[in-house]
């Protein structure tokens, strides 16, 4: 597998690498342990080396699944987790990113990871009781006692990130991105390169969208969190988006690719420190997905997708509006 190193750091990652979340929540149907196991497996074989969780996804199952998993293989994989969280009796109860609480989340990551390290510790929402310098000192002296190697930011604002990196040195932002929600090119990527910091988009396929398969009449279930966001659950935005959708489609057709192929290595032609991490349980796409390391695009093929994606609104918010308001702090 192509590796990438994110930004500035000495953290080298497989070009593509692999979200974890919908294996615990959000993108239903959600299989049994023992076949996730199999397949994370499965993708370790194949050379997959970053996996990324959080504390928060299944509110610690999913630490507690990639622990089992991929505990055999602990040397070569590179696992990124989460904090920020007040979890208070399995329940969600806001942010809270206290020093002490930050403690006592990376000791109870640690555990259900079956690890005595983390590579990569994300802050997964600025919280705006705490401030981010403060937070910037936790992690240092995380890193000083060895319990974390890397630390990054998640939908984070640019002044965040300038305050943070200053106190200790980022090595990766987390945000959306891809065709269908292109801001970050506006003002994290060219603050990213500034400063030597890696991104790792995550939804890169669209929740999905940027595959063709979600239709204009498609629904969601209860628990799948496209059920929250208008650019999926307004008949009208999810309708007009198909004309994305399509475009994406047809030039990926005519290049023999699929439309996933197309949509992750088009983000791998941005920047060379940017490394996408697209969720699948199948080993069928996690195979697709890897593939498009290998993929490359010629300048007159990213020139035409700049004229079709800039000639292709795009209608609805990406998050509800209680998300949208934890974003970009």
């Amino acid at each position: 597998m192509k590796k990438r190193t994110l930004g500035n750091s000495a953290l080298e990652v497989s070009s593509i690498g692999l979200g974890c979340m919908g294996m615990s929540q959000s993108y239903p149907p959600f299989l049994q342990k023992s076949e996730m196991i199999q397949f994370l497996h499965k993708a370790v074989e194949m050379g997959e080396n970053l996996f990324d969780t959080s504390e928060l996804y299944g509110v610690y199952s999913n630490e507690e699944l990639l622990g089992e998993a991929l505990k055999p293989f602990r040397s070569q994989v590179v696992i990124a987790t989460k904090f920020s969280w007040d979890i208070q009796g399995g329940k969600v109860c806001g942010l809270d990113s206290r020093p002490a609480t930050i403690r006592r989340a990376v000791e109870g990551s640690l555990k259900r990871l079956r690890t005595d390290h983390i590579d990569l510790y994300y802050q997964h929402r600025v919280d705006p009781n705490v401030p981010i310098e403060e937070v910037a000192e936790t992690m240092k002296e995380l890193a000083r006692e060895g319990k974390i190697l890397h630390w990054g930011l998640s939908e984070a604002g640019t002044g965040t990130i300038r305050k943070a990196h200053k106190i200790f040195p980022v090595t990766a932002v987390q945000s959306e991105y891809s065709m269908w929600y292109r801001q970050p090119e506006q003002d994290v990527l060219p603050v990213l390169e500034e400063l030597g910091i890696g991104f790792v988009p995550f939804s890169p396929l669209g929740k999905g969208f940027l595959t063709g398969t979600v239709k204009k009449d498609a629904t969601f279930a209860e628990n799948d969190i496209r059920r929250s966001i208008p650019r999926f659950n307004d008949p009208r935005n999810l309708a007009a988006n198909q004309a994305l959708a399509e475009a994406v489609g047809e030039f990926a057709e005519e290049h023999s690719l699929s439309s996933a192929q197309l949509a992750l290595s088009w983000l791998l032609a941005q920047k060379p420190w940017i490394v996408p991490i697209p969720g699948t349980k199948s080993p069928h796409r996690l195979q697709e997905n890897m593939s498009a390391a290998y993929v490359e695009l010629s300048e007159n093929d990213l020139s035409q997708l700049e004229r079709i994606l800039s000639g292709t609104p795009v209608l609805g918010e990406r998050y509800s509006e209680a998300m949208l308001r934890m974003v970009n702090q």
